[in-house]
């Protein structure tokens, strides 16, 4: 398991959304900030609270032309379910490998049930890590406010071109 450091190319990774679509990443994100977020399951009180704030601060993240993307490991049927009764309107994955995350990203899995802890990335317009917030269980998760002032910081500290 390697954990994804700042400056790290994010790997490509295909989500599969509800409605047989796919977004592939990190090229869907391309020449935006990103976010993607690996939540543990709709049945996660802490995750659907992330899902929310990030559904929240859709407007403020599109501000600073940041786009999101969630994935579980739950099905096609339950993650349609969670994005309807949360009403999201990023995209949201489905039926992720949690081992194939753990290689590529480092995520932390639990084995039984099998999912992939809370885990989450920011990601420059190339596609490159800027952070990476790792959980092993529960709580610590990335936050909207963060995620905006951090992306704030980066463009107005950045070298003049």
């Amino acid at each position: 398991m390697t954990l994804l450091n700042a400056g790290d190319r994010f790997p490509g990774l295909t989500v599969a959304l509800p409605g047989g679509e796919t977004v592939n990443l990190p090229d869907a994100l391309a020449g935006h900030f990103g976010v993607v977020l690996f939540y543990r399951g709709s049945w996660c009180p802490y995750c659907k609270a992330q899902l929310r704030a990030f559904q929240r601060s859709l407007e403020t993240l599109t501000g600073v032309d940041a786009k999101v993307v969630a994935l579980s490991v739950d099905d096609e049927a339950t993650t349609r379910e969670l994005v309807d009764k949360l009403r999201l309107e990023f995209p949201v994955g489905h039926s992720a490998d949690a081992d194939l995350l753990a290689r590529e990203t480092g995520a932390f899995v639990n084995e039984d049930p099998k999912y992939v802890q809370s885990t989450g990335f920011v990601l420059d317009p190339e596609g490159r890590v800027v952070v990476s917030v790792y959980s092993s269980g529960a709580i610590g998760r990335l936050v909207p406010d963060d995620v905006v002032g951090l992306i704030r910081y980066i463009r107005e500290h950045a070298p003049a071109a």
